[in-house]
C-alpha cells in the first residue's frame, strides 16, 4: 500500500468516526437555542364527513345535525423542544399581543378550547385573559404569547366544518434567536423502527466513509509529473512563432494533465517586449506572461531576461507568375533599395514588383534589415492595400501588413508580388497556394544544415520573463520543457526550427549573437 493509499484510508476511518459525533453535535448545538415545536396530534372526522347525497362512509357522532355533517376535530400540540426559555418577549408576530398564527385552510372554526398538563396548568391564564384565543377570519386562530420552559407544553383542540379531515394546518410565527419548526412523535398506532433516525444516518455515513477509503486511492488522478506547475501563464510576442506557441502550450498542457492555465495572444516581437517591459513585472490578465521575440530584446530592456529556444528560419516568396527561384543578396537589397520596379529587370516576366512587408514591430521584419538588407530599412509605404498607390512618388510599389498570415494571402493573390515569412508557414501543406520561395545566394534554408550552409536569413528566437522567473513559477517550467523536453524540442523541430536544446543548435544559438 503506497503512502496515498495509507492516507486515504486513514482519512476515511477519521471521516466514519466524525460521522458519528456529528448527528448527536449537531441536534445538541440545535437544542441550545429557542426552539417551538408544533405538530398536529388528532385530526378526525366526527360528523358525515362525505356529500350530503353519498352513502355515510361512516358513523358520525353529528350526522343527525345538518351543519355538522363534515365536522373534524383537530388537536394541536404546542411545545418549548429545545433548551432555553421562550418568554413573552421572545415572539415575534403582528399583531404585537399575540405570539402564534394558526391557519385551516379550507375549513372553518366553529370553536376552540386549550388543555394543559397538570404541572403546566398555570398557563392556564395566558388562554383566559385578553388577549386569549382569538378566531380572525373563518379559518385563522391568533394564539396568544404563552412563556414556555423547556418541555413544556399545551394543546388546543378545535372544532372545524368544511373541508375533509387531512387538510391543510399550518402554525406560523417567529422567535427571537430560535426557530418556530414542525416536529414529530409516534402516533399510538405507530411501530417504533428497529433503528432511530440517528442510528440509520449514522450507518450510512460511515459505510460511505469507508467506500471511500477504500475507492478514492484508485479514482484520483495520478500526481503532476515533477516538471510541471500549476498556475496561469500568457503567452504573446512572435506572430511567426506563434504556431509553436500553440503547440508547446498544448503539449505542455497535456503533460500536466491539463492543471496549468495557459493562453497564446501574438501580437509581434516588439509589442510583446515592449508590453512585458513596461508591465513591471505586473501579471496580464491575472496570468505571467513569457513574450517570444524574433531576435534580442532592445538594449534598454535591462531588467527582461532571456531564453534561447530555438533557431528560426524565414524565407522570401513570391508569386508563381515571377517564375525565378533563386535572387542574390545584392538584388534583394537593391529590391527593397527601390532600385529595381519590374520583374524582367531580374531576367523574370514583365510585371511590376510589389513589396508585401510586415509592420515595424514585426521580428521577420527584423531579421530581414539585419540579416539580408545589411542593417538598411525598407523604403517608405506606398499603398494601404497592396493594389493602389496612397502617394504619386516613383517608388517601387510597397504596403505592411500586421500578420504572417496576410502576407502569404496577399502574396498568393498578387502578381508581382514579392514577401517574406518563416519558414514553415511558406512550406506545404501549410502555405498557400499561388506562391513559392526564392533561395538566396543559392543556399536553401535547411534547419539540418544550419551549421555548416551559411544561409543567412535566420534568427534566434527568444523567451523573454520579467526578471527571473521563480524555479516553482509555470513560466520557468513551461520554458524548461520547451528546451530541454523531448517533446517540446520536437514539437519545435517539427515547425521547421532548430531547437536550442539539441547538439547542432547549442553551436548554432552560441554564434548566431
Amino acid at each position: 500500500m503506497g503512502w496515498l493509499d495509507i492516507i486515504f484510508t486513514v482519512a476515511g476511518l477519521v471521516l466514519g468516526v466524525v460521522s458519528m459525533v456529528i448527528p448527536f453535535a449537531a441536534d445538541l448545538w440545535a437544542r441550545r437555542s429557542r426552539r417551538i415545536g408544533f405538530r398536529k396530534q388528532m385530526d378526525i372526522a366526527i360528523g358525515h364527513n362525505g356529500p350530503a347525497d353519498a352513502e355515510d362512509p361512516r358513523l358520525g357522532l353529528f350526522n343527525d345535525l345538518p351543519a355538522m355533517r363534515d365536522a373534524t376535530l383537530v388537536l394541536l400540540r404546542i411545545e418549548n423542544d429545545g433548551t432555553r426559555h421562550v418568554e413573552e418577549s421572545d415572539y415575534i408576530h403582528s399583531p404585537r399581543e399575540y405570539g402564534l398564527t394558526a391557519e385551516f385552510t379550507g375549513r372553518r372554526i366553529q370553536a376552540q378550547d386549550v388543555t394543559l398538563p397538570e404541572e403546566h396548568a398555570n398557563l392556564m391564564g395566558y388562554f383566559e385573559n385578553e388577549p386569549g384565543l382569538h378566531v380572525v377570519g373563518p379559518s385563522t386562530l391568533l394564539i396568544p404569547r404563552v412563556p414556555l420552559k423547556p418541555g413544556a407544553f399545551y394543546k388546543i383542540l378545535v372544532l372545524l366544518t368544511g373541508g375533509q379531515e387531512g387538510d391543510r394546518v399550518t402554525v406560523t410565527g417567529d422567535v427571537r434567536d430560535g426557530t418556530l419548526h414542525e416536529n414529530h412523535s409516534l402516533t399510538p398506532d405507530e411501530k417504533p423502527p428497529v433503528f432511530s433516525t440517528k442510528a440509520r444516518w449514522t450507518t450510512m455515513v460511515l459505510g460511505l466513509a469507508l467506500i471511500a477509503a477504500v475507492s478514492l486511492p484508485l479514482l484520483l488522478p495520478a500526481p503532476l509529473p515533477a516538471d510541471c506547475e500549476t498556475g496561469s501563464l500568457r503567452l504573446t510576442g512572435s506572430t511567426a512563432f506563434e504556431p509553436v506557441m500553440k503547440e508547446l502550450a498544448q503539449k505542455y498542457r497535456d503533460h500536466c494533465q491539463g492543471r496549468p492555465r495557459i493562453t497564446v495572444a501574438a501580437d509581434g516581437s516588439r509589442t510583446g517586449v515592449r508590453e512585458l517591459a513596461l508591465s513591471e513585472g505586473e501579471p496580464q490578465q491575472g496570468a505571467s506572461v513569457v513574450a517570444f521575440s524574433d531576435g534580442p530584446r532592445p538594449a534598454s530592456y535591462t531588467r527582461l531576461s532571456e531564453s534561447r529556444i530555438a533557431v528560426s528560419l524565414f524565407t522570401l516568396v513570391v508569386h508563381d507568375d515571377v517564375r525565378l527561384t533563386n535572387l542574390s543578396s545584392a538584388d534583394v537589397r537593391r529590391l527593397y533599395r527601390g532600385e529595381i520596379r519590374d520583374w524582367s529587370q531580374l531576367g523574370g516576366p514583365r510585371l511590376p514588383v510589389v513589396l508585401v512587408s510586415r509592420t515595424s514591430g514585426s521580428g521577420t521584419r527584423s531579421a530581414l534589415t539585419k540579416r539580408v538588407l545589411d542593417g538598411a530599412d525598407e523604403p517608405p509605404a506606398t499603398s494601404d492595400d497592396c493594389v493602389n498607390r496612397t502617394s504619386r512618388t516613383l517608388s517601387v510599389l510597397r504596403c505592411e501588413l500586421d500578420s504572417t498570415e496576410q502576407v502569404l494571402e496577399t502574396v498568393a493573390r498578387t502578381p508581382g508580388a514579392l514577401g517574406y515569412t518563416e519558414l514553415r508557414a511558406a512550406s506545404p501543406p501549410d502555405a498557400p497556394h499561388g506562391l513559392h520561395r526564392l533561395a538566396l545566394d543559392g543556399r536553401t534554408p535547411d534547419p539540418d544544415r544550419l551549421d555548416a550552409g551559411g544561409y543567412p536569413y535566420r534568427e534566434i528566437e527568444y523567451a523573454y520573463t520579467y526578471g527571473r522567473p521563480p524555479a516553482d513559477s509555470p513560466a520557468s517550467s513551461f520554458l524548461a520543457y520547451a528546451v530541454d523536453n523531448g517533446t517540446g524540442k520536437g514539437v519545435v523541430a517539427a515547425h521547421g526550427h532548430l531547437p536550442c536544446g539539441t547538439p547542432v543548435g547549442l553551436r548554432v544559438c552560441g554564434k548566431d549573437d
